[in-house]
């Protein structure tokens, strides 16, 4: 049994990680500031004795000299596009300060620490689909750049405390995932499209809705993560998420059929820096980790939408 500390482990996927590692029989400390984590992700876990939960902020140290960790999952960021422009500044210190002391805990724990990275560092990409070698097409002065800038120079303190202090690093670049535990403001385009629907309003779709993207089921990214951060030497970085592509507009009239709505699609100025394309080339996760999605698309939008029936 190992002790492992999540990271934003009140968030979306954070939750969904913290459940994954106790049924793998796991001891679980779960750090989250509760920004945009919320307790109820994790109520069903509290009574649990291998559960423990503390709130708490990574932008300050944190000390944990009561226990020995053996595992680190570093999620702590806000992720959805709301969130991460409510306060920038905050974005780039979970993702400098906190981050350094994060790396600081796994140094004096000597544990083994996974980064979750995003596609976004990828940006507005010219190849396609990106492989980890593109090394992106990123605006450094956007209103995104907080998060996208954010998460590269994370990367690079993983990889410098990795030559420098001999930490032991994992890096997974996160596609887009969805599933039950997604907020209803969070500004992402399934969960928005899903309240819309369900409330029977105008399905908002910006641009032309010919933009795509690649959606994953959370249940996947969960193996895909946990075999990362178990596989033997490999750092990575290495895509997480689903080869399937789909333009906007596609999933906006999936999601209006699926959940039997009356919505009407209405179209609007597409943000700046907004990525045209976004698609993972799994190459190297299938080689490397024995990994890639399971759950249809169709399949885990119908688990999504029932998830918002319940919670709105």
């Amino acid at each position: 049994m190992k002790t492992v500390l999540v990271t934003g482990g009140a968030g979306f996927i954070g939750s969904h990680l913290c459940k994954f590692l106790l049924e793998k029989n796991e001891k679980v400390i779960c750090v989250d500031n509760l920004f945009t984590g919320r307790k109820e992700n994790i109520q069903e876990l509290m009574n649990i004795p291998n559960f423990r939960f503390i709130e708490h902020d990574i932008i300050d140290p944190l000390y944990l000299d009561d226990i020995k960790i053996d595992q680190i999952y570093n999620l702590a960021c806000p992720a959805s596009p709301v969130h991460y422009q409510f306060n920038p500044i905050r974005t780039v210190k979970a993702n400098t300060l906190g981050v350094i002391n994060i790396l600081g805990l796994a140094k004096r724990h000597r544990a083994r620490i996974l980064q979750a990275s995003t596609s976004e560092v990828y940006g507005d990409p010219i190849e396609h689909p990106q492989k980890e070698s593109y090394r992106g097409s990123v605006n450094c002065i956007g209103k995104r750049s907080c998060y996208d800038e954010g998460k590269r120079v994370a990367e690079t303190l993983f990889f410098d405390y990795h030559r420098e202090h001999n930490v032991d690093i994992r890096i997974a670049r996160i596609f887009n995932t969805f599933g039950p535990n997604m907020t209803k403001n969070d500004g992402r385009v399934i969960s928005n499209f899903i309240v819309q629907a369900l409330n029977n309003e105008d399905i908002t779709v910006y641009g032309t809705g010919k933009q795509t993207r690649s959606f994953c089921y959370v249940d996947d990214t969960m193996r895909g993560l946990y075999n990362l951060m178990n596989t033997e030497n490999f750092t990575g970085p290495v895509n997480i998420g689903n080869p399937r592509e789909s333009c906007v507009l596609e999933i906006a009239e999936l999601i209006v059929k699926l959940s039997n709505s009356n919505s009407k699609i209405k179209f609007d100025p597409l943000p700046p820096d907004d990525p045209k394309q976004r698609n993972p080339d799994i190459s190297l996760a299938r080689e490397k980790l024995n990994w890639e999605p399971k759950i249809k698309l169709e399949d885990g939008l119908k688990d999504t939408i029932e998830y918002f029936r319940k919670i709105i």
